[in-house]
């Protein structure tokens, strides 16, 4: 096949690909495959090349590190921001400052998507308890997560990737640890300085479509502070039971002497049994404080240990073997392998000890148990409807600890003693696996396929503009439009990254853009760095639409945004992270 037609056929598969993408709203990793075999098919690139991102170790870092990410979620390794950092906000920009520098520090070790994925319902939380829209947090915690991450080389996989695409490509190339923070640490305090100043203006409140405490059912819920528990000592203030949204405490049974009315300087003690009533979303947070626990004797009778358990809801049939019963009676536990921990009937919550509560047709028990529960009664005559609660495994927080320790020493090892990344993660995940912090079918089901895909596949499509001479044909005329001027055509190359990034989202804008920035550096005659770094820079910086990066997606509908609300805030603050790169990139990078 010509070279002509074979740049050609590629550059209009890309044009195609793009399309798809921003008007009919396609899935990238779906269009990229496709775009891929195309090119594959035709000849216009060798299957070792077209699957060459497959192999990328970026590509396998990347898997790797959403597995470390899981294990600290799964141990509630950085749930402790909500009590210890988070506090008592006096404004809304002291609230936003105080969420959104952790986690721009967060996010410059983790990557940033699982950050977001673990603080949003922390933020849910700490919102309502604060009384202020939830609206006024999300959208600036996306964004400072984000920044945070084009502060170091794993602070975002698109970076990752990008950045072992270059040391594949260039002998002796590629980025140190902290050495991209020489853009992104200026661009990320005037970023959220930005936006500090700018929320009162253009970021609107909002209210979600759907407020997830809303639900009618409301629960009557006895928790237990066990001997030893983290909470002993402190005052219901303090412990973050205060405030709970969708719940408040009834009272405290000490020694079987009642506190109705607790004050907020209530001192917890060893064994106090804490009545709460509230929506179920709230006995899920309730579950996940470490050092308390569910006061029925029952779940501690179960056959699984409480970290393989979860919140489920059922509906009791008129044809259940126990109703008319109390629970008690019925041997619920015995029967059906869970301890029921509330109930509810007609959305009205049922005062009183849970065994001594006679069960009626259309009740809705509240139980703990296996995950199979839901799968062996789903088609059981005892019940109308089994529904598990989402995220209500109690964390491993016994173990919190270990997954801070894994996370500390994998960075160490990056940074101090220059371990290669793929290394220094393989290793943490697999020493949180042996120590039991991560299970492995949760690694497995951390792995975002769909990302790896993306990635993989817009690698071989480079690759595939590289070979044929589309990406040296795009680049001069790149060139031609910046006149040759080394500033105007990197400003020129950013520019266009970040459009594609805010229409097609960053790994595809990253992977596509990449070749083509490295094809502008030669055809101008200066060195490669200035632009792969403005590319690694405006693939990771999309501020500007929810689909450009998956944490402005996470915050979407939670927040209740509108698509214009990100065209408003995101715009400016793209325009001043473009105008900052272009300004500090050739003084750290020198272009000759």
């Amino acid at each position: 096949m010509p070279q002509h037609v074979e740049i050609a056929l590629t550059l209009a598969t890309v044009v195609l690909a793009i399309l798809a993408m921003v008007l009919l709203r396609l899935a990238p990793d779906m269009v990229l495959l496709g775009g891929l075999s195309l090119l594959l098919v035709s000849g216009v690139v060798s299957a070792e090349r077209a699957l060459g991102g497959f192999a990328n170790e970026g590509l396998i870092t990347v898997a790797v590190l959403f597995a470390v990410a899981e294990g600290i979620r799964q141990t509630g390794g950085i749930s402790f921001l909500g009590q210890r950092l988070l506090g008592q906000p006096k404004s809304v920009t002291d609230a936003q400052a105080r969420i959104m520098i952790p986690t721009a520090l967060l996010s410059a070790f983790l990557n940033n998507t699982p950050v977001v994925a673990v603080l949003m319902p922390v933020l849910n939380d700490w919102a309502k308890k604060a009384r202020m829209s939830v609206s006024k947090l999300l959208l600036p915690m996306s964004y400072a997560a984000i920044l945070g991450g084009l502060c170091t080389r794993i602070g975002t996989s698109t970076t990752l990737v990008l950045d072992d695409i270059l040391r594949d490509k260039v002998a002796g190339g590629g980025l140190s640890m902290f050495e991209i923070a020489w853009v992104g640490l200026p661009v990320s305090i005037v970023g959220i300085a930005y936006l500090l100043i700018s929320h009162r203006w253009l970021l609107p409140e909002r209210k979600p479509a759907i407020s997830t405490f809303d639900d009618p059912r409301e629960y009557t819920i006895e928790m237990f502070v066990e001997q030893g528990s983290p909470l002993i000592g402190q005052t219901i203030e303090a412990a973050g039971l205060r405030h709970l949204p969708g719940m408040f405490l009834m009272e405290i049974d000490r020694d079987g002497h009642l506190l109705v009315a607790v004050s907020p300087n209530e001192r917890l003690q060893a064994n106090d049994r804490l009545v709460f009533v509230g929506v179920v979303e709230s006995v899920v947070d309730l579950q996940r404080l470490p050092g308390l626990k569910p006061a029925t004797d029952q779940v501690f009778k179960l056959d699984s240990p409480r970290s393989h358990r979860c919140l489920i809801e059922a509906v009791v049939s008129n044809t259940c073997p126990v109703i008319n019963t109390t629970i008690r009676e019925a041997q619920f536990r015995t029967r059906y392998n869970a301890a029921v921990i509330a109930v509810a009937r007609n959305g009205q919550r049922l005062p009183g000890k849970i065994g001594d509560i006679t069960l009626e047709a259309g009740d809705t028990l509240l139980l703990e148990a296996h995950p199979s529960f839901e799968r062996v009664q789903r088609n059981s005559r005892d019940f109308y409807l089994v529904s598990r609660i989402e995220d209500s495994t109690p964390p491993r927080s016994e173990r919190a600890w270990v997954a801070r320790m894994a996370f500390v020493g994998m960075v160490v090892m990056v940074t101090l003693f220059d371990m290669r990344m793929l290394n220094a993660s393989l290793l943490a995940a697999g020493f949180l696996i042996v120590t039991g912090c991560l299970r492995t079918s949760e690694a497995r089901r951390s792995i975002d396929l769909s990302v790896l895909l993306t990635m993989a596949a817009g690698i071989g499509i480079g690759n595939a503009m590289e070979d044929c001479g589309a990406a040296q044909y795009v680049a001069g005329s790149l060139t031609q439009l910046g006149a040759g001027n080394e500033t105007l055509v990197l400003a020129i190359v950013y520019a266009v990254t970040m459009v594609f990034t805010n229409l097609i989202t960053a790994k595809a804008a990253g992977v596509l853009m990449f070749p083509i920035a490295l094809a502008a550096a030669e055809s101008i005659g200066v060195r490669y760095e200035p632009f792969a770094v403005a590319v690694i820079v405006a693939a990771a910086a999309s501020f500007a639409t929810p689909i450009g990066y998956q944490t402005n997606l996470m915050v979407y509908g939670p927040g209740g945004y509108r698509y214009s609300d990100f065209v408003r805030i995101g715009v400016p603050l793209s325009l001043i992270v473009w105008g900052l790169s272009i300004l500090i990139i050739p003084e750290v990078w020198p272009f000759r």
